[in-house]
């Protein structure tokens, strides 16, 4: 745009400065021309304001596209003060073009934006620099502040002469105002960000202290009635009638189960609180992990096992154990009564995402209440019949989630299970 106007400015300058000139000297008295000798030369009119000039046929054309620009188009003489400006400064800054004329851009600004605005029309001048672009705030008359951008160049005379700036004025104000509420909306969302997470270290510390109340004083108690159980039974020895024995037996079974479940307890509120650490993870490596130590648990099973080989993810390999270890423990222990029991670890490519799918032939389930497996102690089977702690799900969805994943499972009596998952989005 400023070379539009650059072009636009030499035009006029070269056609009308002459015309304008010579029609004052026709028009001015003898004694006034006497008065201008002694004085010095005045500036000559259209050298001040496009619409300060007198009207031509032959630049008519070109000051009606500088005047029906939206920007301001200007030029400075050698000194950095402004002499031509076309008729959209007065609608920006409220200030006539006769009551700009031979001021700098600087006095029409914002105190703290006119040294860089001074330096910087200063190095153009002196031919330090080409080209300058910035925004600054400029103050119009009625006091009001808008923000403008400067795009302006170093013009000079053929040969090296003498060097004026010209350029453009466009008013930024709306993009600006836009800036700010952003940058505020911004500050306030990390103001809540900042509330929010100071109030999640609250519950968590909250939750370390629960978890180590937990831990240490409720497994006193529970080891002074297991203990007690067990005393009372061998002192009692042949005394205690045979109900009575299979009801201490009862007492130290429920002690012990409780202690399991606040294991699970503390397991899961571990998985919520540790930091997240994601790596590249063999699953496929796990997965067989996971599988020889139930091998050397339960040496006397057999069970067909099928590993997809060279299965990875980036993931957090502590809490991807967990998970597969949680899966493929179910998987075991729900085929524990099928004859040909088989369980496989593989995966699928859907909708551009990797599916990772844990499967069994195992004793399945209703899915008419999936909805309650991924809930602490909400269990779908008879404790007698599998036995558990019913936190094992729970904490898989919680590592899932903190992956920003998903799971969900395909069951039916009798027929098996199968959990697929994704980590990711």
């Amino acid at each position: 745009m400023f070379l539009l106007a650059g072009l636009v400015v030499g035009h006029l300058l070269g056609s009308r400065t002459a015309r304008a000139s010579r029609a004052d000297r026709d028009k001015r008295p003898a004694s006034a021309s006497a008065a201008e000798a002694d004085s010095g030369p005045a500036t000559p009119p259209s050298e001040l304001t496009v619409a300060a000039a007198t009207p031509d046929p032959a630049t008519q054309p070109y000051l009606e596209v500088v005047d029906s620009v939206h920007q301001v188009l200007f030029r400075t003489d050698t000194e950095g003060r402004l002499v031509l400006l076309n008729d959209y400064w007065t609608a920006l800054s409220g200030y006539t073009l006769e009551q700009t004329r031979l001021r700098p851009l600087c006095d029409f600004l914002h105190p703290d934006d006119r040294i860089r605005a001074r330096d910087a029309l200063r190095n153009l001048l002196h031919g330090e620099v080409p080209t300058w672009t910035g925004e600054l705030r400029l103050r119009t008359r009625a006091g009001e502040i808008r923000w403008i951008e400067v795009d302006c160049c170093r013009v000079s005379e053929k040969g090296g002469g003498d060097a004026w700036v010209a350029g453009t004025l466009d008013d930024i104000s709306a993009r600006k105002i836009a800036e700010l509420s952003l940058r505020n909306l911004n500050q306030e969302l990390e103001a809540r960000v900042r509330a929010r997470t100071a109030e999640l270290e609250a519950a968590n510390r909250e939750l370390e202290a629960f978890s180590y109340s937990v831990s240490h004083d409720l497994r006193a108690p529970l080891r002074a009635i297991d203990g007690f159980a067990r005393i009372l039974a061998e002192a009692a020895g042949d005394r205690l009638e045979p109900a009575q024995r299979d009801q201490l037996g009862r007492i130290r079974s429920a002690a012990e189960r409780m202690a399991v479940l606040i294991d699970a307890m503390i397991d899961l509120a571990t998985v919520t609180r540790q930091p997240l650490r994601r790596e590249t993870v063999d699953l496929s490596q796990l997965a067989e992990t996971v599988i020889r130590e139930l091998h050397t648990e339960n040496p006397a099973r057999t069970v067909a096992v099928e590993i997809t080989r060279d299965l990875t993810a980036n993931a957090d390999p502590m809490l991807i154990y967990v998970l597969l270890d949680n899966l493929l423990r179910n998987a075991w222990k729900f085929t524990g009564q099928t004859p040909e029991a088989r369980i496989s670890f593989g995966a699928r490519r859907e909708s551009g995402r990797t599916v990772y799918c844990v499967e069994d032939n195992g004793a399945g389930f209703d899915m008419d209440y999936a909805d309650k497996l991924f809930k602490p102690f909400q269990r779908l089977h008879a404790q007698n019949e599998f036995p558990g702690t019913g936190i094992g799900l729970a904490t898989v969805q919680r590592i899932i989630e903190r992956h920003d994943g998903r799971i969900w499972v395909d069951a039916r009596p009798g027929a098996g299970a199968r959990f697929c998952f994704v980590l990711g989005h």
